[in-house]
């Protein structure tokens, strides 16, 4: 992810703002989710900043000035006890799999390193997530919570699908938003509305 480089250089997103692209309730959309970033109301402290240095990992933003904030809506997420509508029969509750699974990574990086996960070498939390994702943990933390399952269906999916719902990732990958009013009419492969980013290489191409 360092080395990434966007094929959209110089899209915005948000320069559909005040277009047809876009009508009132699209615009209150995506304010909230640029303005209305929420503080933290359900996991500890502790919890917060594991989270925080967890996410830098999966998703690193080292040359963002205003990196996109997805341990704020993780949060909220627990707080509503807002979940993907079922429950993974080998895990708990969402929030009880949460609580355990952050608290497990703290004492799996204590019990190797006599550390914090956040004091650790950006290689040895990336040795300990990957561990933790191939099942090579203390079992005795993991007690009713497959690590490999925490980390692929909590961890990893909603680090990444709360990146990508916010509009600097959105033009990151040449995303339009949301498409209301005006819609999207040429849906077949590698087709593309008139509206629409161009990648830098077809517009050097002229294609």
């Amino acid at each position: 992810m360092n080395g990434f480089k966007t094929p959209y250089p110089g899209y915005d997103v948000l320069d559909k703002w005040d277009s047809q692209s876009w009508n009132d309730q699209t615009r209150k959309a995506v304010r909230k989710r640029l303005e209305d970033v929420p503080s933290r109301r359900f996991l500890s402290k502790e919890q917060w900043s594991l989270l925080e240095a967890i996410v830098g990992r999966l998703i690193p933003q080292p040359d963002r000035e205003k990196p996109v904030p997805i341990v704020p809506w993780i949060d909220d997420m627990l707080h509503h006890n807002h979940g993907p509508g079922y429950r993974y029969a080998d895990m708990p509750p969402m929030r009880e799999a949460w609580s355990q699974g952050l608290d497990a990574i703290a004492a799996e990086a204590r019990g190797r390193h006599g550390k914090s996960f956040e004091e650790l070498s950006p290689g040895q939390q990336d040795e300990l997530l990957s561990d933790v994702q191939h099942n090579r943990v203390e079992a005795r933390h993991w007690v009713g919570l497959p690590p490999g399952g925490f980390f692929l269906h909590h961890l990893l999916k909603r680090t990444v699908g709360f990146y990508y719902s916010h509009p600097a990732a959105w033009s990151e990958i040449g995303y339009g938003g949301p498409a209301s009013p005006r819609g999207y009419a040429r849906l077949g492969f590698d087709e593309r509305d008139p509206w629409e980013a161009r990648e830098a290489d077809l517009e050097a191409k002229g294609a």
